[in-house]
């Protein structure tokens, strides 16, 4: 008995050795990298973004501390906003937020043609998604350290774009950025997000432009995962189930949270496409597990995603998955899509008439 009870002590102790080596190399790598990107990339990034040596980088994970800078100039800031646009823009939905709360309903000339009905909705929908913005972290809750930065930009955003208005899943988006920058860079960094062909197409629900992308995000899945394919077509599965709150939230509320940060690390790399990269490794991962369920089975599984994934062998299923299809890169097949779909809209006698 004593000497099991020393053999199990004794590889208890191995473990935990093992355990604080493995911490040790980890932060060690950490800080490395934290000085390339600090003393060597970021002081050169119009030059050095795109080395190779800068892209491997990146795919094994931007440094937190670094991050939110990384993110910064990847997104870039083509709508050129300024801090003061952004002062400008919460200003007045601090004014609205108050009239709504006293029962004003005056309607600002550049806001005719969206009704008081619609603003209200919209700033009601706000209170409740953030209230349900990372329940868990308990930080973007009314009280929480965070929840007026989060109001302040979705508030922000609903008056810088009242075309777009505030979406359902807009919160999670504001929500990283928050944790990775300041209020003002947060809103401009979020704005110019929601700006990208794809992040549009989806959050003002153009019908005709998403099902295009779920046809091209169709050619790449049956061209690396034919027989999961397959099995999806014969249970009526289509990529709109799984892929538009994915989408929607760029996978924040799909995935452990560290997890999804490294998943827009390399989105801020590669834009759109590594979106539909990432569900394709996803189904990859599971691909076995999947190819034995029914059509409810996949819904609910694909919908609520096993929260203990790990990101080495996530990252590698990523990375075994080929966006090229007969010759042809992503931003090629969804072009030719594009074309495809607006050459049938003209033919099609129900739009001449």
């Amino acid at each position: 008995m004593v000497v099991q009870a020393k053999k199990r002590e004794l590889k208890e102790a191995q473990r935990r050795k093992k355990q604080l080596e493995e911490r040790c190399r980890l932060e060690e790598s950490i800080g490395n990298a934290v000085l390339t990107w600090n003393n060597e990339i970021l002081p050169n990034w119009e030059t050095m973004w795109c080395s190779r040596k800068v892209r491997d980088l990146w795919w094994q994970g931007i440094p937190p501390s670094v991050r939110g800078k990384v993110w910064s100039l990847a997104i870039g800031n083509e709508l050129n906003i300024t801090h003061e646009l952004f002062d400008i823009c919460l200003a007045r939905a601090k004014e609205r937020w108050r009239s709504f709360s006293t029962g004003g309903s005056e309607v600002e000339n550049e806001d005719a043609g969206f009704s008081a009905a619609d603003r209200e909705a919209s700033l009601e929908l706000i209170k409740l998604d953030i209230s349900r913005t990372f329940p868990n972290l308990c930080i973007f809750q009314q009280g929480g350290p965070y929840h007026d930065m989060l109001h302040s930009i979705l508030g922000a955003y609903t008056c810088y774009r009242p075309d777009v208005g505030y979406v359902q899943g807009m919160s999670f988006i504001a929500a990283v950025l928050i944790l990775n920058l300041d209020t003002a860079d947060a809103f401009i960094a979020f704005s110019n997000l929601l700006n990208k062909p794809c992040q549009m197409a989806f959050f003002r629900v153009d019908h005709g432009l998403m099902l295009t992308y779920f046809a091209a995000f169709e050619v790449f899945f049956e061209e690396n995962l034919p027989k999961l394919f397959a099995h999806f077509k014969k249970n009526n599965l289509t990529p709109d189930i799984y892929l538009i709150d994915w989408i929607f939230t760029l996978y924040s509320k799909s995935l452990p949270l560290d997890l999804a940060c490294r998943i827009w690390d390399v989105f801020c790399r590669d834009g759109e496409e590594f979106l539909f990269r990432t569900a394709l490794g996803i189904l990859k991962l599971f691909e076995d597990i999947l190819t034995k369920m029914d059509f409810i089975h996949i819904a609910q599984f694909l919908t609520r995603l096993p929260e203990d994934l790990a990101a080495e062998g996530f990252f590698a299923s990523i990375a075994t998955i080929q966006m090229q299809s007969r010759n042809k890169k992503w931003a090629q097949v969804l072009t030719a899509l594009q074309k495809d779909s607006r050459e049938m809209e003209k033919g099609s006698p129900s739009l001449r008439h």
